[in-house]
């Protein structure tokens, strides 16, 4: 086999690689440095096919690396990511399994954050509805709970969040309703609302 052409895609370091005219894939620069790959050299299928592993493998952990700077992710949301760019399976757990090693994959940490990123504007239930949906594992999701979350907040929280709704409005049964549903929305239990709702309108019509 031959290599036909090496073309180069858009601005970055990567590139298109065609063996007998076909299409291969798009190869990290690195890899092409390093095995001196170029127009008109013979290939093997075997190597092709090991190159390619390589290629994915160094892809794939770059491409993770290069979303993480954009803010902290958990286990599944990097390996989504991935997937939908693309890599094979075997690429995308080595490069998880290496985030990991590294510390930039820790869901623990994660759950962390995000209880207290959202804590001060979703309920209890929403943020753990929010962090399975994420993939953390419940009972992460169950413990950093209840080192972060105390119910007494919640329970603040929800008054504050209903005052803030109700602000600048007429007081009646729709406008209860509406603050009713807008409180399940935020994760907050039926009764802790019930509760709320009564305190923040005294009862009212």
């Amino acid at each position: 086999m031959e290599i036909t052409e090496i073309k180069k895609i858009g601005k970055g370091k990567r590139y298109y690689l065609f063996v007998n005219g076909n299409n291969e894939g798009d190869f990290e620069s690195e890899v092409l440095a390093k095995y001196k790959l170029k127009t008109g050299q013979e290939i093997e299928r075997d190597f092709l096919n090991k190159i390619k592993i390589e290629n994915g493998d160094l892809a794939s952990f770059d491409r993770a690396l290069g979303y993480l700077e954009k803010g902290m992710k958990s286990e599944k949301g990097i390996r989504d990511y991935l997937h939908g760019k693309g890599y094979p399976d075997e690429s995308i757990e080595r490069a998880v399994q290496k985030l990991i090693e590294y510390g930039y994959i820790d869901d623990e940490v994660f759950a962390e954050n995000f209880i207290r990123t959202y804590s001060s504007s979703k309920g209890r239930k929403k943020i753990k509805y929010d962090l399975l949906a994420k993939g953390i594992d419940a009972e992460i999701v169950e413990r950093k709970l209840e080192e972060n979350f105390e119910e007494e907040d919640e329970e603040e929280l929800c008054v504050r969040l209903a005052e803030k709704y109700l602000k600048n409005k007429e007081i009646d049964q729709k406008t209860k309703e509406k603050l009713y549903r807008h409180l399940v929305s935020k994760g907050f239990s039926f009764e802790m609302i019930s509760s709320v709702v009564r305190r923040v309108t005294n009862g009212r019509d």
